[in-house]
């Protein structure tokens, strides 16, 4: 069988392969720092979803119940607005400056910001300054946040075995997955331990704090590492574009609009299956909340090993055909799943769950490897982090608020499940559209 020709750059010398040139210890070091960003960053999200309830009591106490929580997820939404402005700024970075840098700057951020928030009086303290605060610091985690999800997954994809590159990549939506965990352990420790007034007071704040000293570990791992093979070629070779946010949109909008259509399930599922689930399942399903927290953890600890079996699946089968898989299961099978979670049913509630994670992650075990694979180096940073945050602010931030309004306006408990089954239908047709790109050499 004849041998793939090696990608050259533009003085006609091959890159280094991805791993080859690589050591083992460099590639553990490389997954930590990828892991451990991530991690920081939905621990931090997971957290306030989690708390949703009770933040909304410390923050907006005069309002109704219901109008509380919609502001308190309100304010979610709008720190998601500004992320794809973090996605060009952090993807100029990454693409002109370095993957290294802009991801060992995005984590001090975020780490800074996610402390801040425990540090915030309440509204009985201070008043209409307390959700203003909170809004500014929020507004901070979106932007920091913005460069971390796309940097880790470009970060690994470079460097990974080029037969293995889904199984790497999977390891930033395991890291997310694994934050989503620790924070619904923490939420329910601290939902089983405290009295509603402790809660309300300090209990919430303890989370937060965490963030300080996993942020500064996880700046450090990343200094220490040098910068990917795929990226240091191009600096070699002169080849890092001034502008490449503006040559992505000159030269790759069709990849560019097929990656934003590929995200709108991934952005909806994420936030619905695994951030909003406990709230809709206390509030709306009237599941206790020590058991709707308990129901999340456990679907939470099967999605990280189903996340990692996706990865090698997607690098077996194809991305397309994994997400396509995906896409189609959520069309025929979102609805009923949240009829089986509205009977309150302890066990068949896990169960749904569980399969909810499994079908979510086919989408968000494969989506890492798609997007980095979609984009050639000199602006892969960019496209991956254009695409994912602008489609997560439009349709991922706003997925909480949505669905309780959605359920507010129609009278119908099944609305988040038509919401994230269209979300299906809008992905099926973008990853329809692209070409496979598990087999195939990145693009320099």
């Amino acid at each position: 069988m004849p041998q793939r020709p090696e990608p050259t750059s533009l003085s006609g010398q091959p890159y280094p392969e991805n791993c080859n040139q690589v050591s083992k210890s460099t590639l553990r070091r490389v997954v930590g720092a990828s892991f451990i960003g991530n991690f920081v960053e939905w621990f931090d999200y997971a957290v306030y979803g989690y708390l949703a309830v009770t933040i909304s009591h410390v923050f907006f106490p005069e309002a109704d119940k219901q109008t509380a929580l919609l502001l308190t997820f309100g304010l979610f939404a709008i720190s998601f607005f500004v992320r794809p402005i973090g996605g060009f700024i952090w993807g100029h970075i990454g693409d002109r400056v370095g993957r290294k840098n802009a991801l060992s700057l995005s984590i001090l951020i975020m780490s800074a910001a996610t402390f801040a928030i425990a540090l915030i009086p309440g509204y009985n303290t201070i008043g209409i300054w307390a959700p203003i605060l909170l809004l500014i610091i929020r507004v901070v985690q979106g932007f920091s946040a913005a460069g971390e999800y796309a940097g880790a997954s470009a970060f690994l994809v470079e460097y990974a075995p080029a037969n293995r590159r889904g199984l790497y990549a999977a390891v930033v939506p395991a890291s997310t997955a694994t934050g989503l965990l620790l924070g619904s352990l923490i939420a329910l420790l601290l939902s089983v331990s405290l009295a509603p007034d402790q809660l309300n007071s300090w209990g919430w704040r303890l989370p937060f704090l965490l963030a300080a000293p996993m942020g500064l570990i996880g700046r450090y791992i990343r200094v220490k590492l040098e910068d990917t093979p795929a990226f240091l070629a191009l600096e070699k070779e002169d080849e890092a574009i001034k502008a490449p946010v503006m040559a992505m949109f000159r030269e790759q909008w069709r990849p560019l609009l097929i990656a934003v259509g590929a995200v709108v399930l991934n952005a909806v599922g994420f936030y619905v299956v695994l951030s909003y689930m406990p709230t809709y399942l206390s509030e709306v399903v009237g599941l206790d909340a020590s058991l709707s927290f308990i129901a999340t953890t456990v679907a939470l600890a099967t999605y990280i090993g189903f996340i990692f079996l996706t990865g090698m699946a997607s690098d077996r089968f194809g991305r397309k055909r994994v997400l396509i898989t995906a896409s189609i299961l959520f069309v025929v099978l979102t609805v009923p799943a949240f009829m089986l979670l509205g009977t309150g049913n302890f066990v068949v509630i896990i169960l749904v769950q569980i399969l909810l994670g499994a079908m979510l992650t086919l989408n968000d075990g494969t989506l890492p490897s798609f997007l980095a694979e979609l984009f050639p180096t000199k602006v892969r940073y960019s496209g991956f982090a254009v695409s994912f945050n602008l489609t997560n602010a439009l349709f991922g931030g706003t997925a909480l608020f949505v669905s309780t309004l959605l359920i507010n306006v129609s009278g119908s408990n099944l609305a988040p499940g038509w919401y994230l089954m269209a979300a299906a239908v809008v992905s099926l047709v973008a990853v329809s559209l692209a070409k496979e790109t598990s087999k195939a050499p990145l693009k320099h």
